[in-house]
């Protein structure tokens, strides 16, 4: 890495998400840089969205300011003062204050990987922009819900499974061009792999979205159990939910089921490509498990690091044999 790489993508990622940093370095060298770039731009649009103490106009303004200048039609300088000044962690201000040199290492990339990167960004800011239009003007102590199951689908797909079909273009264009496969549905999969992961974290943090007055699960499901949005504030409320939320747990476990079919299509020989596709899926449905024996209105359930060490150093010690390694997944229903 250059000295610019090497304080963006190694200590900064480091800094801001740990675990993504992790599989960051455990990618192929020749797609190391175009995955991280992407991610790190992606958090920072994020953690800008995710900035509730400053006014959401002015949120807003900054994210579609920031998009001109990731797609390249926009020149102005980013000015995020008021925006880092406002993180809780060192590391988020850094993100913001580090956003121009993002931005210039972005422009080091080939023109086709430059293309993919800037497809996808466009995607998971708009996602961003829409989310905050949804739910930035809520009041304290009211509850606005995603109105259809469309809706939903939708959203996982803007800012999560628009990135599986990012990372299978760069990886297949970088490792394994010519290998055989059937690419339409190697996207097809690489998408609702991205949903699945997506619809595992709204469904774990449900209890923490509902006290900030947001509702992902679909407003019109909801009403088909005689509940509101905002009776889900109350645990009364969980025997009504769970017919839906169990609808929604069994969708997000057949999106990973495609994700292992994804994972078990790209070439054997790409070890670490798939690796650090099996972990977040094993993970994944782990995180279901504890999901379905738990409330659904109760604490937020996590996987603990005991847990994912263990899957990680499983997924390494069964992947010479083929079909232990892939009775790990879940299977596809």
């Amino acid at each position: 890495m250059t000295p610019p790489d090497r304080e963006l993508l190694g200590d900064l990622l480091k800094r801001v998400s740990r675990s993504f940093y992790l599989t960051l370095r455990a990618l192929p060298g020749s797609v190391r840089r175009q995955i991280g770039l992407a991610y790190l731009l992606a958090r920072a649009t994020d953690t800008i969205a995710d900035t509730p103490i400053v006014p959401l106009e002015r949120r807003l303004q900054a994210l579609a300011r920031f998009r001109e200048r990731i797609l390249g039609v926009g020149s102005g300088p980013l000015e995020f003062g008021d925006l880092a000044a406002s993180q809780g962690t060192p590391g988020e201000r850094a993100l913001l204050e580090k956003s121009e040199f993002a931005l210039e290492l972005l422009l080091t990339l080939s023109q086709s990987d430059l293309d993919l990167v800037r497809r996808v960004l466009d995607t998971i800011t708009g996602g961003q922009e829409l989310d905050l239009q949804r739910f930035g003007r809520v009041l304290p102590g009211q509850v606005q819900a995603l109105r259809s199951a469309a809706e939903l689908d939708d959203y996982t797909y803007r800012v999560a499974g628009c990135v599986g079909d990012f990372w299978t273009r760069i990886c297949r264009a970088h490792l394994f061009p010519d290998f055989p496969l059937d690419e339409a549905k190697l996207l097809q999969d690489s998408v609702r792999f991205g949903k699945g992961l997506q619809l595992v974290n709204i469904l774990r943090d449900l209890p923490t979205d509902l006290k900030n007055g947001r509702c992902y699960l679909p407003e019109d499901q909801l009403s088909s159990q005689g509940l509101a949005p905002g009776d889900l504030l109350r645990a009364d409320a969980e025997p009504r939910l769970r017919p839906v939320y169990d609808e929604w747990l069994d969708r997000a476990a057949g999106h990973l089921a495609a994700g292992w079919t994804y994972t078990n299509a790209l070439p054997r020989l790409q070890v670490r490509v798939r690796l650090t596709c099996a972990w977040p899926i094993l993970i994944g449905v782990r995180t279901l498990e504890l999901l379905r024996s738990n409330p659904a209105l109760g604490a937020p359930c996590k996987v603990t690091r005991k847990d994912v060490t263990a899957i990680i150093r499983r997924s390494i010690l069964l992947y010479p044999f083929k079909g232990a390694w892939q009775r790990l997944g879940p299977e596809l229903r």
